[in-house]
C-alpha cells in the first residue's frame, strides 16, 4: 500500500469512528434529525479533509517548495468551505444544526490530530538514498578505437 493511501486510511477511520459516535449521542440527545445531522456532518468532514490531504499529497510531490505555504492555505480554505456549508444550511429543516456543527468541529479536529500522529510515525527519507548498484543508469561502452 502507498504511503498516500495509509496515510488517508489512518486519517479517515478514526474520523468515521467519532462520526458513528456522534451519531449515537446525536440520536440519544436531539433524535432522529440529530442522527442524520450528525451522520451527514461526518461525511462533509471525511469529504473536504480528505480531498484537502490529496491535493496536499499531489502538491508535495510536484512542488515541494510550495508544500508549507501550500498546507496552511489549504487549511484556511477548508475552514471558510465548512462555514460556508453551516451558513447554507443554517435554517434547515432536515437535520439538526447543533448536532451537526458539532460533529464537523469533532471530525475535522479528530483528523487533523490523526494526520499530525500519522506525519510523526511516518519514516520519511531526508535525502534520496543512490540507486542500488544494479538499477542506476548504464554506463556507455568504451569507444572502440580500431577501425
Amino acid at each position: 500500500m502507498s504511503n498516500d493511501v495509509r496515510t488517508l486510511l489512518h486519517c479517515a477511520v478514526p474520523t468515521a469512528a467519532v462520526g458513528v459516535v456522534a451519531v449515537v449521542v446525536s440520536g440519544v440527545f436531539a433524535g432522529g434529525k440529530g442522527a442524520i445531522g450528525a451522520a451527514v456532518a461526518t461525511a462533509v468532514a471525511i469529504g473536504f479533509m480528505g480531498l484537502g490531504l490529496v491535493v496536499l499529497q499531489r502538491t508535495a510531490k510536484s512542488l515541494p517548495q510550495l508544500f508549507q505555504a501550500m498546507g496552511l492555505m489549504l487549511y484556511v480554505c477548508q475552514l471558510l468551505l465548512l462555514a460556508i456549508v453551516l451558513a447554507l444550511f443554517k435554517h434547515t429543516t432536515l437535520f439538526n444544526l447543533k448536532a451537526f456543527a458539532f460533529t464537523v468541529l469533532a471530525a475535522s479536529l479528530t483528523w487533523i490530530a490523526a494526520q499530525g500522529r500519522d506525519h510523526m510515525k511516518a519514516k520519511i527519507l531526508y535525502v534520496e538514498p543512490d540507486p542500488a548498484p544494479g538499477n542506476g543508469p548504464k554506463k556507455p561502452a568504451p569507444a572502440n578505437s580500431s577501425s
